[in-house]
């Protein structure tokens, strides 16, 4: 196969009741986010490329949600579509964040370690945190408009529902950068189609693994049975896990140096993230990574 299965044995396999509401963990999470950017905020620069570029533009298709007013009726006039104008300058300083919410992205080792969807979250909103404080905007997946101003986190934070199932969104225009947040645990191809069509809108940006850190060391003895927790990747009843240790780390380096490789193909970057090391290292190495070039 081409990715390791992931770690959930039952025997330690803890999750978030997916009937609680997203809404009563973001005030906690909001005030997380907001510290974890102040601690990283002394050690950035700005992002902000040269030039206004507000004399450069590029038109893209209306999508539904855009609004009226932003209609070039000119250029929509040359054809039986309507188009968005936007500026370049619109364009750079915009950043898309994604991350995944699949059943695989509830799961934890213990108790002493965060779920990996509420570590993404965390990380996308200090992210959001740290972009709009330096002035940029930043728009989720499959919401129709960016947002703006140091004020916007809140309604950032309240939008994470509504993000799209998938990292899709023709509304991304070119020039913009993205981060994907998730554990990519599914087939490379899946990935790789991804990353080309968001490459193909002449998207850039980085890739992000977040993984619990059983799920690199399969630090479990004796009889485990793994649950399915994605699609394609089956339950089993392992023997004796130790006979399997070996062989598994060995698929999961494979299956990072086939995400690596995705990536660089596309012209992204791409890091894993373990969710039992501070979120700050994770932070100011992705703002980083969204440095002009």
């Amino acid at each position: 196969m081409a990715s390791p299965p992931p770690s959930s044995p039952s025997a330690a396999r803890l999750t978030i009741p997916w009937a609680e509401q997203l809404g009563a963990r973001l005030p906690p999470l909001l005030v997380e986010a907001e510290r974890v950017a102040a601690t990283v905020m002394p050690g950035i620069h700005g992002r902000r490329r040269a030039g206004p570029g507000e004399a450069f533009w590029q038109f893209r298709p209306y999508v539904a949600g855009d609004q009226a007013s932003r209609i070039d009726w000119r250029q929509s006039g040359k054809s039986d579509r309507l188009f968005i104008r936007e500026t370049e300058w619109e364009a750079a300083q915009t950043v898309a964040l994604w991350r995944a919410a699949d059943a695989g992205m509830a799961w934890r080792s213990g108790p002493e370690v965060p779920p990996k969807q509420l570590r993404a979250d965390l990380l996308l909103l200090a992210l959001a945190a740290l972009l709009l404080r330096g002035g940029e905007r930043v728009r989720l997946f499959g919401l129709p408009r960016p947002f703006a101003g140091r004020g916007a986190l809140p309604q950032i934070a309240d939008s994470l529902g509504a993000m799209a199932p998938t990292p899709e969104d023709p509304r991304i225009a070119r020039h913009a950068r993205a981060v994907l947040f998730g554990d990519f645990w599914g087939r490379l191809e899946e990935t790789r189609r991804a990353l080309g069509a968001l490459s193909a809108q002449g998207v850039r940006g980085h890739l992000l693994q977040v993984i619990d850190p059983a799920e690199e060391t399969l630090p479990y003895a004796g009889r485990i049975r793994f649950e399915e927790v994605a699609a394609g990747l089956a339950a089993a009843l392992v023997p004796r896990v130790e006979s399997v240790r070996e062989v598994y780390v060995e698929r999961l380096a494979r299956h990072r140096a086939g995400l690596a490789a995705v990536a660089a193909a596309a012209g992204w970057s791409f890091a894993t993230h373990r969710t039992d090391q501070p979120p700050e290292a994770a932070l100011l190495a992705l703002h980083q990574a969204l440095a002009p070039q």
